[in-house]
């Protein structure tokens, strides 16, 4: 009888490693990263810049960070380090398009820009993003400008859009309804019934205009006076508005897990621009991953950088940029 020779399990596992190495060399000598900077009338911005090797012009993305402290791979020492960002810059350039995603100012390496989140606006941020997109249209290496906007990010975009040289737009969990209901949506969810009265109260005078110098403890996260400022100009948008406004091609990239910006605001952004697409990833949830509905159920995936980004958005917003050069006949 012949004997039967079974494979040896650690020379598979051996091989295994070493085409994985192989695969990572690969990508490393076609992918390229280099630190960009970007000087404002009031400091500097820093940022990094993903490449694919390319012998002629690539599109671009402007990756647009979400609200608080947010930093350039998507990372909030509030909300957690999952790397969304940078997941979704890798994303990109294993399918030829590069990205540049940036530390807004007063945060991480931009933090010297303004120190002092009392001088932040919502104009300034916008400023910033049409100033990165000029930039990047001004570069031979590239032939298309796409924001893409996560969350707030989404915001900045649109109302950047109107002011920049760029060729589409990018909305990833984008909020539609004013920012004030959107805000109280979100913490009607995690306040017990008296903290959220008195956060109705705080709000309904920002909203207003009103500065609250008063702010319980539990609510200094989110309504400390020093970033009042900024919530004032924040609440004076109208997502829905401004989507409407846009001339370029539009995707609408929401989750229909996301239990921060709830599915019906793609819907309404969709109301406001029905020639923009629209791609419901299902089971995806804020921060772009997979996971449960239930919000206690998802938060590990916040803090969680080994996750996985949802298969599905990579291959929505890669899909989109081809078929709009397509359409302009690039």
């Amino acid at each position: 009888m012949p004997v039967c020779h079974y494979p040896n399990l650690t020379m598979l596992r051996a091989l295994f490693l070493s085409l994985t190495l192989i695969s990572g060399l690969a990508q490393a000598a076609t992918t390229r990263q280099q630190p960009v900077s970007l000087t404002t009338d009031q400091g500097t911005l820093h940022g990094s810049l993903l490449l694919p090797q390319s012998d002629k012009p690539l599109p671009v993305a402007l990756l647009i960070a979400g609200s608080g402290p947010t930093d350039r791979n998507g990372n909030n020492p509030e909300g957690g380090h999952n790397d969304a960002l940078k997941k979704l810059a890798q994303v990109l350039a294993r399918n030829g398009i590069a990205s540049l995603r940036y530390d807004k100012r007063g945060v991480a390496a931009s933090r010297s820009a303004t120190p002092d989140e009392r001088d932040l606006s919502v104009e300034r941020y916008v400023a910033d993003a049409s100033g990165w997109a000029r930039q990047l249209k001004d570069d031979p290496r590239f032939d298309r400008v796409i924001l893409i906007g996560h969350s707030e990010g989404a915001l900045i975009a649109s109302l950047a859009a109107a002011d920049s040289p760029v060729d589409a737009l990018v909305s990833i969990a984008g909020p539609a309804y004013p920012i004030g209901q959107v805000l109280d949506m979100q913490l009607a969810m995690r306040l017990p019934p008296a903290l959220l009265a008195e956060s109705r109260h705080i709000l309904a005078n920002l909203i207003r205009g009103t500065l609250q110098p008063e702010v319980p403890e539990a609510l200094q996260v989110v309504y400390r006076p020093s970033v009042q400022p900024y919530l004032i100009s924040l609440l004076r948008q109208d997502p829905a508005e401004n989507f409407a406004a846009l001339r370029i091609p539009a995707l609408i990239v929401q989750g229909s897990h996301d239990a921060q910006v709830s599915p019906d605001n793609a819907e309404l952004l969709k109301q406001a621009k029905p020639d923009a697409e629209l791609a419901m990833i299902a089971g995806m949830n804020h921060v772009m991953r997979i996971t449960p509905a239930a919000w206690q159920e998802q938060l590990a995936s916040y803090d969680d950088p080994q996750l996985p980004l949802a298969r599905a958005l990579g291959e929505r917003i890669v899909a989109f940029i081809r078929s709009s050069a397509e359409k302009n006949g690039r």
